[in-house]
Formats: C-alpha cells, structure tokens, sequence
C-alpha cells in the first residue's frame, strides 16, 4: 500500500467527492480529548489534521507515520508553510506499520483517520495490536472511518461510493481491502472503549473517541 502516485492530487479528489465533510470528521473529537503530551498519527494524509491538532495543542510532540514519502513531503510543507514555529515538534516517519518497530506504551494519544479501512482483517488485526502496543496504559484514541448506515437511502449512497473508491484506491495506492471490516472488536479486544460518536453524510463518515482505562 503506497498513496505517492494520489498524493498530489488527494486534497482535490476529497473536496470533489465529498466537500470539507471529511475534515470535519477528523477534527470532530479533537475539542473532546485530555491535552496529550507525546502523539502518534498514522496515515496523516497531508497534514491537514495535524495542523489542527499543533493549533489547539502547541506544546505537544508528534510522530507522523505513513508509507507514502510523498504524502510526508506534503504534510511537512503544510506545517512550514502555516505553523513553522511547530515544525521541531513534528518527527516524520516514512515506513510501512507492518513493519514498524513500535515501543511500548509510548503515546497518550493515537490516531488513525481513514487508514484502517485500508486492509484486510488479518493484517488489521496486527495493525491495531502494533498501535495498542505503541499507545499508553491510559491512552486515548481518535478514529475518523467510513461507515455503512443500517438502513435508508444513506445506506444506498454509502455502498456506492465505497465501490467506486475501493476500486480507484486498490489501483491507484494498491490496498488490499475491497470492503469495510468491522475494526471495533480488535480495539476492544486491546483494552479501548468508544466513549463518543459523531456521524456525518447521513451516517457514511463516523468520527469516534476511544479510551483505555
């Protein structure tokens, strides 16, 4: 999985598809959480989030994962360019998580926008364990995914554009999943609890708050 070849273009193709609903889901919980100290975000993008994120926490330290060097460079020149002042807080990672040496129980605060809807549930499964190995014994973490409505014309809407998205993504950033899997076991399972919810495009985008205590 590699997002270099749709980096230039990503911001673009999320305003066309779907407006700023998207950086509303991220930032959905950001005014919800305890003021972290040490921060891992996986799969940032291009760094709009985390912008947002130095904005409200500006004494904070981040580490910036993401397999896509491509979308580092883009995230990096969106700090130099708005918050510059920030840029020593910020360590960018280029690297794939599967094969990320995680160190144990390092961050307070964890987060994965978009990214686990990015695999397979095997791979998932390893994916959320290396990040709960990373996370603090009381961390919190933030999740922005897609999401499938029971029912309704939101349910409709949503397994349309999953289609055509996991069919683009799975040429253009060759990821492996071609359907939504359920990651709230695998949280659970590594001790978090989703304490709030918030949803958006009638269900599709849901953006959550989860803790380990």
């Amino acid at each position: 999985m590699n997002f270099d070849l749709v980096a230039p273009w990503y911001g673009t193709l999320e305003r066309i598809a779907f407006g700023d609903a998207l950086q509303r889901c991220r930032v959905a919980c950001l005014c919800e959480i305890n003021p972290p100290v040490r921060v891992l975000i996986v799969g940032e993008g291009n760094g709009r989030f985390l912008c947002e994120l130095l904005r409200r926490y500006p004494e904070i330290e981040v580490d910036c994962l993401d397999a896509s060097k491509r979308m580092l460079q883009l995230a990096r020149r969106r700090i130099e360019q708005e918050l510059p002042a920030s840029l020593k807080r910020v360590r960018f990672i280029h690297t794939d998580i599967r094969s990320w040496v995680a160190p144990e129980h390092q961050y307070d605060l964890v987060v994965t926008h978009f990214f686990l809807d990015c695999f397979q549930e095997p791979i998932l499964t390893g994916v959320i364990k290396t990040l709960a190995r990373a996370a603090a014994k009381d961390a919190t973490w933030l999740v922005s995914e897609f999401s499938i409505p029971e029912k309704g014309i939101g349910r409709v809407q949503a397994r349309y554009w999953l289609g055509i998205m996991y069919s683009f993504f799975r040429v253009t950033a060759r990821i492996e999943a071609s359907e939504l899997i359920d990651y709230t076991p695998f949280l659970s399972g590594d001790g978090f609890h989703v304490v709030r919810q918030h949803f958006f495009r009638q269900g599709m985008l849901k953006s959550e708050l989860w803790e380990r205590y």
